[in-house]
């Protein structure tokens, strides 16, 4: 099947995936009493596939941080008054237990495993660097995760809030994660990995009807 990606079709300011396929329909503000931060490399500004985007969409009251090379950010632009900056980072130290999330600014760091490790070179001295127990298997199907232990930034942030016992939070974001997931897939013309991707998933019974519409849909030609 060929994929709408490739063809010359607009595209929702929003997602930024073809109108065809736009996920906004199904998008839910989430409230979460964590601050929540992104450091986004440029390069995923307008990737379709990010998932600090998502994050960006999903919960009003996160922000996104662009980092390029050549312009060195300053902690003073991200910091938050009256809350500790936690860094997630594989190579940083287990998440402190008993601190409330209202106490707590988290920054994640959204591009590629390389990217990445750039980005935490720069602000791991901003605040306290901790690493998730993150196990399992990754749900990012959009992008190959090389190695077992590897998640999305959005995956990253789902542990997080579970850690906190904000449940409410994970199962909303856990939806939009996965509506986002689904529909990049369908968007790239891989309708049976979409199909295998919804049998474990919570969108058939949360979104039924924006699943259904994407079935019944024609694609656009402008």
């Amino acid at each position: 099947m060929r994929s709408v990606v490739l063809q010359s079709s607009r595209r929702c300011p929003h997602c930024l995936l073809p109108l065809r396929w736009c996920t906004c329909a199904g998008l839910r503000a989430i409230t979460c009493p964590l601050q929540i931060d992104v450091l986004m490399h440029h390069r995923e500004r307008f990737r379709p596939s990010s998932t600090g985007n998502l994050i960006h969409r999903a919960l009003p009251g996160s922000r996104n941080h662009l980092w390029r090379r050549e312009r060195r950010l300053e902690a003073a632009e991200i910091r938050v008054a009256g809350r500790e900056l936690w860094i997630v980072h594989p190579a940083g130290g287990p998440v402190p237990r008993g601190v409330a999330p209202e106490e707590v600014q988290v920054l994640l760091l959204d591009g590629s495993w390389r990217e990445a490790s750039a980005m935490a070179r720069e602000v791991g001295s901003w605040g306290r660097s901790v690493s998730l127990p993150m196990a399992g298997e990754s749900r990012f199907w959009l992008r190959a995760q090389q190695d077992g232990g590897r998640f999305s930034t959005v995956e990253c942030l789902l542990f997080l809030l579970r850690s906190f016992g904000l449940e409410r939070a994970h199962a909303e974001l856990q939806i939009q994660f996965e509506l986002h997931v689904y529909a990049g897939l369908r968007a790239r013309g891989s309708k049976d990995a979409a199909l295998e991707f919804l049998k474990n998933s919570p969108l058939p019974a949360a979104l039924p009807e924006l699943l259904a519409q994407f079935d019944v849909r024609r694609p656009r030609c402008c």
